[in-house]
């Protein structure tokens, strides 16, 4: 594990990681964009070196949002991580992550957000079936957290420290019924919501990243 979560040490982590192009594939497109930023309120060196005499740099938070509910979304209600489809306008999957982040929570990543590393593609998985679709996580710190301004696809947007979810504090059991059968998946609390399914899995390859 890293030894401090704060935003600074998980950018120092990340540094040098070229993201990947996007793969040939097809199959639908997707992207997400796993949002970090420094609490509000830190010192400067939040986003830089400390010095000897500098207090520890709080833990860097993460962005989770809870989808509308709405009957043809699969992950109707889900907690999720800002994201949606490729449109053809899309120049690529970057994009997609921008344009779908600007419009869901109003934040502009290009203003305001660095890339920090592009996670593993993966296929996006609705009642245990692969259903023809590709999802690209992209990972951002943000320079400046501008206000939020949530679209009526997005329920609710939360910021959470970060470090309880990497170090496994946060960890629990989901109970999900399958066809008649109650399945426990692996999942994350945040105070009385659940992060599972395909969330869940990405931001276990973050992790896994940090802790390499």
């Amino acid at each position: 594990m890293l030894p401090s979560y704060d935003l600074a040490a998980i950018m120092a982590r990340l540094a040098g990681r070229e993201p990947s192009p996007d793969a040939p594939t097809e199959e639908r497109q997707a992207a997400v964009a796993a949002i970090l930023r420094a609490p509000e309120g830190s010192p400067p060196s939040a986003l830089g070196p400390a010095g000897p005499e500098a207090p520890a740099p709080a833990e860097a938070e993460l962005l989770l949002i809870r989808r509308a509910e709405h009957p043809a979304d699969p992950w109707s209600g889900h907690m999720a991580l800002p994201g949606g489809r490729r449109d053809a306008t899309d120049a690529s999957l970057l994009a997609t992550a921008i344009r779908e982040t600007r419009e869901e929570v109003g934040i502009d990543l290009e203003a305001h957000g660095t890339l920090l590393a592009r996670l593993p593609d993966l296929p996006a998985v609705v009642r245990g079936r692969r259903v023809g679709m590709i999802i690209a996580p992209f990972v951002f710190a943000l320079r400046s957290t501008p206000a939020l301004t949530l679209s009526d696809e997005v329920a609710e947007a939360i910021w959470t420290p970060l470090g309880p979810l990497a170090r496994g504090e946060s960890a629990s059991k989901y109970a999900y019924t399958h066809e008649g059968t109650v399945i426990e998946l692996p999942c994350l609390l945040v105070g009385e919501r659940v992060v599972w399914g395909l969330t869940y899995r990405m931001l276990e390859q973050l992790f896994e990243v940090l802790h390499a």
